[in-house]
């Protein structure tokens, strides 16, 4: 069995995630602790009370989803279950960092607490909506932004054979739906994020993240992790900073990680924070050989894995 985990990005978060992980498991608990220490976010209680609107503020849907994930993690550090390689969409390609020692807990939780906020408040005025198009290719999803009169709108996140999810003005997102139904799309599903996220429209917060990296410790990977940037994995010699604030201005090429992540041998994917979103993209991914797809986002899909792979 060789192991690789994901960590989910924004739009996965529903108010009372990780809950029961946490009522039942300590190291769980001081995984918020621990949180709430370091940025004054008490993210546990808006975590499982909400409300909805306060939970999907870009601010705290980071630091949400992230926390819950690291608590997940150090629940299957205790048995002894780790992985090869890891990888996230977006805001979970945190995660992997933290979890490869390439950033510290400490400064990783500080960094996704000030990039949700940049990500918030430097967004140029507007209203902006993401969706995604399920059921046409890379190409065909192009093509459909191409054909868009009405404003910006551009593929974000390549997050699997037959799924783009595109990203940018709410009336031009809209037209582009229309757009993309016309030419035989199977479906248009409207995402639960609050901003034109990985399209250049977010410049001035990639500049103010950018900022805040040069303060942060980049540590020698410990672990393999695969890049959103070019679906590759850190190099030694990679400029972690430079990447990291290029990344929330650049389309996501999840697909392509998910195919270097099973090119590499991977075998079993573990899918760990809210949601089971990635386990789907997994299994558009084509591989010859029989993959395993498993996830924890509560305590019964928790126990499971860890009847399953110990």
């Amino acid at each position: 069995m060789k192991i690789g985990f994901l960590f989910p990005g924004q739009g996965s978060q529903s108010v009372g995630m990780g809950k029961d992980i946490y009522e039942k498991y300590e190291e769980a608990r001081n995984v918020y602790d621990k949180v709430r220490e370091l940025t004054g976010v008490d993210i546990a209680k808006i975590s499982f009370e909400g409300p909805e609107d306060i939970l999907n503020q870009t601010k705290y849907t980071q630091l949400a989803i992230l926390t819950e994930s690291l608590s997940i993690l150090e629940i299957l550090k205790k048995n002894n279950i780790n992985a090869n390689i890891s990888a996230g969409l977006s805001l979970g390609e945190y995660s992997g960092l933290i979890y490869s020692k390439a950033l510290s807990f400490e400064e990783g939780v500080k960094l996704v607490q000030k990039r949700g906020e940049f990500m918030q408040e430097l967004l140029p005025d507007g209203e902006w909506q993401m969706a995604a198009i399920m059921g046409m290719s890379d190409e065909e999803v192009e093509e459909v932004c191409k054909k868009v009169k009405s404003g910006f709108v551009i593929p974000a996140n390549y997050n699997c054979v037959g799924q783009v999810a595109i990203s940018g003005e709410k009336e031009a997102v809209l037209e582009a739906e229309k757009i993309a139904n016309d030419m035989g799309a199977k479906k248009v599903r409207i995402l639960k994020t609050a901003g034109p996220f990985h399209t250049e429209k977010l410049v001035e917060s990639s500049k103010a993240l950018r900022k805040e990296l040069e303060g942060i410790t980049i540590n020698k990977f410990e672990k393999k992790v695969i890049k959103n940037l070019d679906g590759e994995e850190y190099k030694d010699t990679d400029d972690v900073r430079d990447i990291l604030a290029k990344h929330i201005i650049n389309p996501v090429r999840f697909s392509k990680t998910l195919q270097t992540m099973i090119n590499q041998g991977i075998d079993t994917f573990i899918e760990i924070g809210p949601g089971k979103t990635l386990s789907g993209f997994v299994k558009r991914i084509p591989s010859e050989k029989e993959i395993k797809i498993l996830n924890i986002n509560d305590v019964p899909s928790l126990e499971e894995v860890l009847r399953e792979v110990k």
